[in-house]
């Protein structure tokens, strides 16, 4: 059964070139994989980089290195699956699982984008709150206008919205190239801390941080986004186009995945050169990283330029959830409104529990929800990541562009590994609460 596209209406709006060079082919495809990467360095992954790096050094580079591998073989999976079938993630469960299971399926994943919201909609008004003195609640009731902004953009084109999102992540980028050269990291400990060690999965703490790690890392809102906005392209549908559709699209993602690896590691490198070194071992706030920063390094400028990093790393991310939600609702339930309502409804769904949490738990407790956020997506992550490689290791649904042997294996391995990983945390927890008890 066919159906009404996501996003109708910037579905293939985008024109890509039938010859000329690679460079023109790969500029016409580039945009989808920088609007999926700033999920992956969004204010939930500052807090557990700064929690990792303040109490472990760099030990936990090697969680972000290979969540971050992780992380390119799935998008890849979603390129896959949005080019050969047509339907992104949220369509095609929707499509072969029961209502029921497709239901339960949406609540899950609807979940997962109100805690990675939860965690975007804080990062923002954190940063505004440290930059211009603005009161958390205001903050985040302000987030609200991406809204508008995401309407205007699309109004002219999606090439608009790519670019505002690449110029945002390039601002994130460049900030911490500046925070590198300030905290004067060594390169030695950071070369020994992207090698693998057990003592992570020993150590409860490690495992726990680690844990929210790979849910900031890998998320699942973004496997439907990815699948989703693929489609904005406008390819030939013959087999040709699509493999280079495939072709293109795979390379985008994994180039702003690595420029996403670069900051993610960035950042614990810098909380672990500046906090982890001069004995600050319980950084976990964003807003303490922020009043320590200019003092431990000697700059004044340090605690300004983290904090604007901050800002733009927020507001791209709440960018790209607000249309991973639209998608989501769109694909499981097929619940069809105006563009503006769509977007409103997606936003609320995120702005009123963090409002409710602000509240409940006060302003100084935010670094822990933003840890805690992340452990949710983690735990969520499952239930997106396996029907993703059943969908695209099936040669029913995907005809030619199944895929081959080698990548069937390793897809599985990857989604063992996941809620392997999630178990242990599940047990970890269980176990501590009994040892308290």
């Amino acid at each position: 059964m066919q159906n009404t596209p996501s996003l109708p209406e910037v579905h293939r709006s985008i024109p890509v070139p039938n010859g000329g060079g690679f460079w023109r082919k790969l500029f016409a495809y580039a945009g989808p994989g920088y609007l999926v990467s700033v999920g992956y360095m969004d204010p939930g992954n500052w807090a557990t980089d700064l929690a990792g790096g303040s109490k472990f050094g760099y030990t936990l580079l090697s969680v972000i290195l290979i969540s971050n591998l992780m992380a390119i073989l799935l998008q890849s999976l979603c390129v896959r699956l949005g080019v050969a079938t047509g339907k992104d993630l949220a369509q095609m469960c929707r499509a072969y699982f029961s209502p029921r299971i497709s239901f339960c399926l949406w609540v899950l994943c609807e979940l997962a984008i109100v805690a990675c919201d939860l965690a975007e909609l804080l990062g923002s008004a954190i940063a505004l709150q440290l930059l211009f003195g603005m009161p958390l609640v205001w903050g985040v009731c302000l987030t609200a206008l991406d809204v508008l902004v995401l309407l205007c953009l699309q109004s002219k084109g999606f090439r608009y919205v790519e670019a505002l999102v690449i110029m945002l992540v390039s601002t994130v980028g460049i900030c911490f190239v500046a925070e590198i050269i300030f905290s004067r990291p060594d390169p030695t400990g950071i070369l020994w801390g992207y090698v693998p060690s057990m003592s992570i999965l020993q150590n409860p703490d490690k495992l726990y941080i680690a844990m929210g790690i790979l849910g900031a890392t890998v998320m699942p809102h973004n496997l439907y986004l990815h699948s989703a906005i693929v489609q904005t392209r406008a390819w030939e549908p013959t087999p040709k186009k699509k493999w280079e559709a495939i072709k293109f699209g795979t390379i985008d993602s994994t180039l702003a995945l690595s420029l996403a690896l670069l900051i993610n590691s960035a950042i614990l490198i810098v909380a672990a050169a500046t906090f982890h070194t001069a004995g600050h071992h319980d950084v976990a706030e964003i807003q303490d990283a922020y009043k320590l920063l200019s003092p431990l390094l000697g700059v004044g400028a340090a605690s300004a330029i983290f904090g604007l990093a901050l800002l733009a790393s927020g507001q791209s991310s709440t960018l790209t959830a607000t249309l991973a939600g639209q998608i989501v609702l769109e694909g499981f339930l097929q619940f069809r409104l105006p563009p503006w309502l769509r977007r409103l409804a997606s936003r609320l769904l995120a702005i009123i529990p963090a409002l409710i949490a602000i509240a409940w738990f006060g302003e100084q407790t935010t670094g822990s929800l933003l840890i805690f956020s992340q452990v949710v997506l983690s735990l969520q992550l499952s239930f997106a990541v396996v029907p993703l490689v059943m969908f695209t290791n099936d040669r029913r649904l995907m005809g030619e562009f199944v895929n081959p042997q080698w990548l069937k294996y390793l897809s599985w391995l990857v989604a063992t590994a996941i809620g392997g990983l999630n178990l242990w945390l599940l047990w970890q927890t269980i176990s501590g609460w009994l040892h308290l008890a």
